[in-house]
């Protein structure tokens, strides 16, 4: 496990960003943590990593949002009304070809064994502690190429 602080909202932008430029396609980012630690936040900063020209936003409401970036398509999925269910987005198929970046993973079902787990400590209204656990090798690789392990 690796830990990060940031110490504003454009620091963490800048992680993700890092993040986002170094990933590979059917990578998964499972994100932790308390409402407004930063979960989105980092979003913003992986989709203009991966070349994401609209506005990121929560997909609270919708499950699941689509982005077209330059590198690739990014998935974010806010599994925080998935729980105590099962259910199956359907999304098994497109994993291969987009970056999942989901938050609130304990809900989603079909989370894969081998994923990025990143969980945000809100620490005051600038600050978190930002922790990564990589779930396999190609993930040790990237915390690695992004300078965080």
């Amino acid at each position: 496990m690796c830990k990060v602080i940031t110490h504003s909202e454009s620091e963490t932008i800048k992680l993700g960003e890092n993040l986002g430029k170094h990933a590979e396609k059917g990578m998964v980012f499972a994100l932790k943590g308390d409402l407004a630690g930063g979960k989105t936040t980092i979003t913003k900063g992986i989709g203009k990593g991966l070349g994401v020209k609209g506005i990121i936003n929560s997909p609270t409401f919708t499950i699941l949002k689509i982005y077209n970036g330059s590198a690739m398509d990014l998935y974010h999925i806010d599994a925080y009304r998935l729980e105590n269910n099962d259910y199956d987005l359907g999304l098994d198929e497109d994993m291969e070809n987009v970056l999942m970046v989901i938050e609130w993973p304990d809900y989603y079902a079909q989370l894969p064994k081998e994923h990025l787990e990143i969980e945000f400590t809100y620490i005051d209204d600038d600050t978190r502690e930002i922790s990564f656990t990589a779930r396999g090798k190609k993930y040790e690789k990237l915390l690695e190429e992004c300078g965080l392990c």
